[in-house]
């Protein structure tokens, strides 16, 4: 039976679109494009459920389910209350919305979350009674709408994933400012790693660059980590396709080399270890207390990749001597490494006293940072040269075969869009679906509809009116959340997070770890 397709959005960080496209690609994603901090693809109910779990770059995935042109509040509210919300939920769930606006006329998101919210529940009213009506949670609800408008181009769409895909489930605690999970893992795979030599991180902090990269390295998806999905809450939800999905560890694998962490800080180190833990991954991890200064070799031929502090929430006594040590022990301590930093001050930049082949723009948090590698090569630059190297590189893919997908300039991207119809401009997902696109400026038949009404409504008011007037862990690997099982322990504490089981995964490594 040939499965249902539709159209999904992937969101991300500024600078991961390219590397985002290329894992949804491998995944097996059609008519995938990259736009600005989102890519939009197709495909069916596994192919959603995969991207969840596997995707390190996606910070959510949607599924539009209705689109819209509204100039104006009272439009939104109409067309919104027009959609038929009983396929989605029922009165008995809770919902929430999270909107994302940028618009002229739309200046506040809160209140199109507001005109959202009252069209969905004035629906439930309408045709169920004044009292029938699904509840609006601001924490942990059943259904999570997204309401994305760009100008006057409304997408109302379901979030799948629920919290954050960042928040992968395996961080117990943190040190000051840590690095997000997903750029972390951008980085890495920006860097073209996959666990074919060491990775050093010396100023590793809470560990996220290690564990991210022990994950790439076993290929490990990030989401065996989460007690819960979005989509596990909705109407049809395939538990049994999910658990398949769940369960696949066909793709992992032995990691030959080493991940080197270490910190000036035991705090951060402690923390680096509860996390290391929690994820299972120590085995491949070598962790120390030792500030920079006290690295006089590493191992051969591998890559260095590091979160340095800016100056800004974390900062030194003295900034520029870091820069300048990081430089020196680049220079003479990692020969043979590709290094990847990523910094936010030009200045500290400079400190370091080498000229890097790649920057990159990258947002960390709110600062707008960069991205740079430098390539320390044995002896100096004329001998580099000679024997054929450059510090200019081509683009390559995550894995450095060939360029990877570039991402579409914001004019390509709204020709685009308007092709595939987000925003609801140019085309209905179910007109799509049966290959019958609408024709660019017809409305779609939500929007024939609501016009009607709306011409009806003014009729009435002419009749009345003589003069109308014009209106606008190794654990989590092991056992994810089992309720029947935790029933059975009551009483009990139990010593690892609520997950379900699963199948196949190797036992007994968290003995191995370090205490």
């Amino acid at each position: 039976m040939k499965t249902e397709t539709y159209e999904m959005v992937a969101k991300t960080f500024q600078g991961l679109e390219e590397i985002l496209a290329k894992e949804l690609t491998d995944l097996g994603a059609q008519n995938v494009t990259a736009g600005r901090r989102m890519v939009a693809f197709e495909g069916d109910k596994e192919l959603m459920y995969k991207a969840n779990l596997c995707c390190r770059t996606a910070l959510r995935i949607l599924k539009p389910i209705v689109k819209f042109t509204a100039d104006d509040p009272d439009t939104l509210y109409e067309m919104t209350k027009d959609f038929d919300w009983t396929s989605i939920m029922s009165v008995d769930k809770t919902f929430s919305i999270d909107s994302v606006v940028n618009s002229d006329t739309f200046t506040h998101s809160r209140y199109v979350t507001y005109r959202v919210k009252d069209g969905i529940v004035d629906f439930f009213k309408d045709r169920f009674g004044a009292d029938k009506r699904p509840g609006v949670r601001l924490q942990d609800a059943d259904v999570i709408i997204n309401a994305h408008i760009d100008g006057n181009r409304v997408t109302l769409s379901l979030d799948s994933s629920g919290e954050s895909l960042h928040k992968r489930g395996y961080r117990v605690a943190q040190t000051d400012a840590p690095i997000n999970e997903v750029l972390a893992a951008g980085i890495l795979l920006k860097s073209g790693w996959h666990g074919e030599c060491p990775l050093v991180d010396p100023m590793c902090g809470s560990g996220t660059f290690l564990i991210e990269a022990a994950l790439i390295a076993a290929n490990i998806n990030p989401g065996v980590y989460r007690k819960n999905f979005a989509f596990e809450q909705w109407n049809d939800f395939d538990e049994e396709l999910f658990e398949r999905l769940y369960n696949d560890d066909s793709g992992e694998r032995e990691f030959d080399y080493k991940i080197y962490g270490s910190d000036i800080s035991p705090k951060a180190i402690a923390i680096a270890e509860k996390n290391i833990k929690q994820a299972g991954v120590g085995r491949y991890i070598d962790l120390s207390i030792k500030p920079l200064s006290q690295w006089t070799e590493a191992p051969a031929g591998g890559v260095l990749v590091t979160n340095p502090p800016y100056g800004e929430r974390i900062s030194v006594a003295d900034m520029d001597g870091l820069y300048e040590m990081i430089g020196n022990k680049l220079k003479n301590v990692f020969k043979g490494y590709h290094a990847w930093i990523i910094g936010y001050q030009d200045d500290y930049f400079k400190r370091i006293g080498l000229a890097p082949s790649v920057k990159m723009p990258m947002l960390n948090g709110s600062l707008e940072c960069e991205l740079r590698e430098y390539i320390i090569f044995e002896g100096d630059y004329k001998s580099f040269r000679k024997s054929g190297n450059s510090l200019r590189k081509e683009s390559t893919d995550s894995k450095g075969k060939g360029k990877a997908p570039r991402r579409l300039t914001d004019s390509e991207w709204r020709i685009a869009a308007r092709k595939k119809g987000f925003g609801g401009k140019d085309g209905n997902k179910d007109d799509r679906r049966r290959g019958n696109r609408r024709p660019a400026g017809k409305p779609s038949p939500l929007e024939d509809k609501y016009k009607a009404k709306k011409l009806g409504r003014q009729k009435k008011e002419e009749a009345r009116m003589p003069k109308p007037e014009t209106t606008i862990a190794e654990n989590p690997l092991a056992v994810r959340r089992n309720e029947k099982a935790l029933k059975m322990i009551t009483g009990k504490k139990p010593s690892i997070p609520t997950m379900r089981s699963r199948k196949g995964w190797r036992t007994g490594d968290n003995n191995k770890e370090k205490n």
